[in-house]
């Protein structure tokens, strides 16, 4: 299977995603990236354009990657849940559920070499854990392999706007950096992670 066979595959919604739009906003990006960033689930922009992160946080978005000489091109994007909750709400632990085996794919199928989630929900899926963003963003952990530094979503810091040393925006930049250094120093891509479930044991 390919990225284009599993967008059709994401299409077919199931039953514990019917509360959700129908518009599939499915991940963009280079297919082989080696920095893969994941959102949630998509807002009304992205639910409007068909692609993640393309209101006013994704375009927050694109300045970070760009701060660090990083091209939106370049990565990868996505979400957990690939159709928008009503109200712009979190999606529960049902739909996220009955989204994994399309994430668990889309990951394996891109392959890449760091994998940031952005926010809470997205973390605490991947690292199976309650901590929250501000404690666990700018830190290294390991997903089945795969490097995981976790990232303040870009809409929390439109909520967050200063720029002071100490705030959110500086620590995003600090961390971005981090991944940046991490990205200059690869060497090529291993063979892909065999990906069955996010959970795992011996994280913490």
């Amino acid at each position: 299977m390919d990225l284009t066979e599993l967008k059709a595959h994401a299409a077919r919604k199931p039953a514990e995603l019917a509360e959700l739009s129908d518009n599939l906003v499915f991940g963009t990006g280079a297919a082989d990236a080696s920095l893969m960033l994941v959102g949630e689930a998509p807002g009304a922009d992205e639910d409007a354009a068909g692609e993640p992160f393309v209101g006013r946080a994704g375009q927050l978005l694109d300045q970070i990657l760009e701060s660090v000489g990083l091209e939106r091109d370049s990565v990868y994007i996505s979400n957990m849940v690939k159709f928008r909750p009503p109200g712009n709400r979190n999606p529960t632990p049902a739909e996220v559920a009955a989204s994994e085996s399309i994430l668990l794919e889309e990951i394996r199928l891109v392959n890449p070499q760091v994998l940031a989630p952005l926010g809470n929900v997205p973390t605490q899926y991947l690292l199976q854990t309650r901590e929250g963003i501000t404690k666990l963003h700018g830190q290294w952990f390991d997903f089945h392999g795969i490097r995981v530094m976790p990232l303040y979503h870009p809409a929390y810091l439109l909520r967050n706007p200063s720029r002071s040393q100490g705030s959110p925006k500086w620590q995003m930049w600090q961390d971005m950096r981090q991944i940046k250094e991490v990205l200059d120093g690869l060497g090529s891509k291993a063979g892909r992670a065999v990906l069955s479930s996010a959970r795992q044991d011996g994280l913490f």
